[in-house]
């Protein structure tokens, strides 16, 4: 999937947890219509896919490399733009069981010492309670997280924050 830079706010609005909301980069368009750089994309995808492809598909696994937008204060491991990868399963059949070995899987291929967290409250209001989970490197100290995902109403997912992990394999080198 290609995932826009820009997008109508209301999206994300109640969704990300208000620590997150308030770092969208957020702004009116020339119609006056309220936008935002794209913060994540779970929930752009996720809107997508109730809005359309659902009326289409039975399920839809998809993939993506996003750009993203936080509008926090730059700092080691947490940048205002970064590169969010991700796989999304949305409709029938989730297996959450094989979504968290694949996102176990992938970052087994940098490094064996990655933390795996389950059953974990994720921060965003669309996962559903205990069914979230996360990929540390502890190493990193506070900014520690991967990857994340979780189950959602309308299917599941993961992403990693590119920089975020380019981070933790030049540190656990250190």
């Amino acid at each position: 999937m290609i995932i826009p830079a820009v997008w109508k706010s209301e999206t994300f609005s109640g969704q990300l947890g208000s620590d997150k909301e308030n770092q969208m980069w957020t702004f009116d368009d020339k119609g006056g219509r309220p936008c935002c750089l794209v913060p994540e994309a779970t929930r752009l995808l996720e809107e997508m896919w109730l809005s359309d492809w659902s009326k289409r598909e039975k399920s839809l696994k998809c993939f993506y490399i996003a750009r993203c937008y936080r509008y926090d204060r730059p700092q080691k491991g947490r940048y205002r733009e970064f590169t969010q990868i991700g796989v999304e399963w949305f409709g029938k059949g989730v297996d959450m069981s094989a979504l968290k070995r694949t996102a176990k899987n992938l970052l087994e291929i940098f490094s064996d010492n990655f933390v795996f967290k389950d059953n974990v409250e994720r921060g965003m209001s669309y996962y559903e309670e205990g069914l979230g989970f996360e990929i540390e490197a502890p190493w990193l100290g506070a900014q520690k997280q991967v990857l994340g995902g979780g189950k959602f109403p309308s299917g599941a997912g993961f992403a990693l924050g590119l920089e975020r992990l380019c981070l933790a394999l030049i540190e656990e080198k250190k």
